[in-house]
């Protein structure tokens, strides 16, 4: 089981910098953003954009690898995405996952003076701006037209230092993300049901387990083996706290690596933040006991 942290992009640079070593020097596999103009409780608070923060810890940084927990098209063209994730895959020597996901409701959906989309809209547009970015991250050159794109002979050279492409880890729930997943991702990403009112640690397992099982189906429907798809939890802020000692993490681990997760991310426990409210020093002592 490969463990990762993903750290807000909210504090001052020295601070990050050093946070980010620290946990490479721990031995976590990989470090992760969120991809938002603003967020929730940090919305009148510092907040900066994700990839240029991860290009710098790319720069601070030789083995962890990086990604975003989840960028979405809610204010991004694949296009110019794509060819800001091809050269952060050469600033980082490689090390770059690409997270994807349909969007929210939240403020990066109405910055740009768009309507709300429902569920169903977003889930449409993201299979498009998936396979748009697919077919980027491969080809030197590339054309499209569809329903929410549209590409003219775009280039991207010299391509991915990563071959065929660098990773995709899209973000799914429902039957048609998870379809998406078996199409194009090399990892799957899920925080179970956040807005299902049982949040029990027994409800978010079932959850889980039955999107897992989809994403079998689906897989097994294209002639893909499963196991070729990484399967990555987010921990989410649901009734269980896993990080509140080593022994509940190992316990949480030990419960999703026999559903068949291959990485487990948890948010870095933040002192101000009101949700994230355990002792920073957690990420040593799990280090300590489940990675070195």
């Amino acid at each position: 089981m490969r463990l990762g942290v993903l750290l807000l992009p909210t504090d001052p640079w020295p601070q990050t910098v050093a946070r980010a070593r620290h946990l490479e020097a721990l031995g976590y596999a990989h470090l992760w953003t969120y991809d938002h103009l603003s967020w929730r409780r940090y919305r009148n608070l510092p907040w900066h954009a994700a990839l240029p923060w991860l290009t710098g810890l790319a720069g601070v940084t030789s083995r962890v690898r990086l990604g975003t927990m989840v960028t979405s098209p809610t204010f991004r063209h694949p296009v110019s995405l794509a060819k800001e994730a091809m050269t952060l895959d050469h600033v980082s020597d490689g090390r770059l996952t690409l997270g994807i996901g349909a969007g929210g409701t939240g403020f990066d959906a109405t910055v740009l003076g768009e309507e709300v989309r429902t569920p169903r809209q977003r889930a449409a547009r993201l299979t498009e701006f998936v396979e748009v970015l697919d077919g980027l991250l491969r080809e030197p050159a590339y054309s499209h037209r569809g329903e929410h794109y549209t590409v003219e002979d775009a280039r991207m050279v010299p391509g991915c230092v990563q071959r065929p492409r660098l990773p995709l880890a899209i973000a799914a729930a429902g039957p048609k993300t998870l379809a998406l997943a078996a199409r194009h991702a090399d990892a799957w990403i899920t925080y179970g049901e956040p807005d299902a009112a049982d949040q029990s640690p027994a409800a978010i397992e079932a959850a889980v387990r039955k999107q897992a099982a989809i994403l079998d189906e689906r897989c097994a429907e294209i002639g893909r083996d499963p196991k070729t798809v990484d399967r990555i939890y987010l921990v989410g802020n649901t009734e269980e706290r896993p990080l509140a000692s080593v022994a509940a993490f190992e316990d949480f681990v030990g419960r999703y690596r026999a559903l068949g997760f291959t990485d487990i991310v948890f948010h870095d426990p933040r002192p101000d933040d009101p949700v994230w409210t355990e002792d920073p020093a957690i990420a040593d002592a799990i280090a300590e006991r489940l990675i070195r």
